[in-house]
């Protein structure tokens, strides 16, 4: 057996799983909303360890029992190391020798979009197509590509920091500090930051957003999706023209919001494409939450 860890911008998700691919007991905790505290890094461990101590004995397993543990991080890695994650505010930090502390296994680091690229293609929305798009859209975006059924890897780094690809010169400012970043504008983080200032309120939940994105009477929050949706696609669209898949599947909070990707598919397919003729088939990602969970140990 395996587990995977899986470090999402909100929250951590620990699993383990069989080998075939099945999550037999998952935990999760949310991170703290406030993650620029000093010593942040020390949290983050205690967390990932707990969880894995709490799937180890819920189901009665001993660590010599486990193979691999994968760890999906949101933001680029090296074999052991974080080297950034922007979103967590980590830089250069060891993550494999502190948790080596813990349990003597081997661990495999990971960008968490390519995790659950791999996850996807391996397992679900992916699994028939050669030419295809992985995008996670939550608290950042992340993405993938695979071309004739193979994960385009470069040799340095994992790469592929498609949140990170600016569609507005001069645009807000980044965590990365850049300017104009795709995913400052078309991160479920950033709708739904406009839309929690729109009703004055200090954050809105998932259920809360599903109910503001059917409310097609107030103008407001309408003029706001839309500017939303017109720069997803024009990121996605970005993509499209390079790259010409034959799917695009989109993960992260992004799945829980079924209204949004009809809204996603009109806008592309009308406006933005250099080929209109074939445009790629757009799905919501299967394994939704856990994508990340799986791919790390694949």
């Amino acid at each position: 057996m395996k587990i995977g860890v899986d470090i999402g911008g909100s929250h951590i998700a620990v699993g383990l799983i069989d080998n075939f691919g099945k999550i037999i007991c998952k935990t999760e905790e949310d991170l703290d909303n406030n993650i620029q505290f000093d010593n942040f890094e020390r949290k983050l461990i205690d967390s990932i360890i707990k969880q894995i101590d709490y799937v180890l004995t819920k189901k009665n397993t001993d660590i010599t029992k486990i193979s691999l543990i994968g760890i999906a991080v949101p933001g680029m890695v090296s074999e052991t190391s974080i080297i950034k994650a922007e979103n967590l505010h980590i830089k250069d930090f060891n993550i494999t020798r502190e948790i080596n502390k813990y349990y003597n296994v081997p661990i495999k680091l990971r960008n968490d979009a390519k995790c659950a690229a791999l996850a996807e293609k391996e397992y679900g929305s992916l699994k028939r197509a050669e030419d295809t798009i992985f995008v996670t859209i939550g608290t950042g975006i992340g993405g993938a590509v695979f071309l004739g059924g193979e994960l385009l890897a470069p040799k340095k780094y994992e790469g592929f920091e498609i949140g990170h690809m600016v569609i507005k010169k001069d645009g807000l400012k980044c965590n990365c500090g850049r300017n104009g970043c795709f995913e400052k504008y078309a991160s479920i983080k950033s709708l739904k930051t406009k839309i929690a200032k729109e009703k004055k309120v200090k954050s809105i939940s998932v259920e809360e957003l599903k109910q503001v994105l059917e409310d097609d009477d107030n103008e407001s929050i309408k003029r706001i999706v839309d500017e939303y949706i017109e720069d997803l696609s024009l990121g996605l669209s970005n993509l499209i023209n390079v790259f010409e898949p034959q799917v695009i599947s989109i993960g992260g909070s992004f799945a829980f919001y079924k209204s949004l990707l009809e809204k996603l598919k009109n806008k592309i397919n009308e406006e933005f494409l250099f080929n209109k003729k074939n445009p790629p088939k757009i799905v919501l990602a299967k394994l939704k939450n856990d994508a990340g969970i799986v791919g790390s140990v694949l």
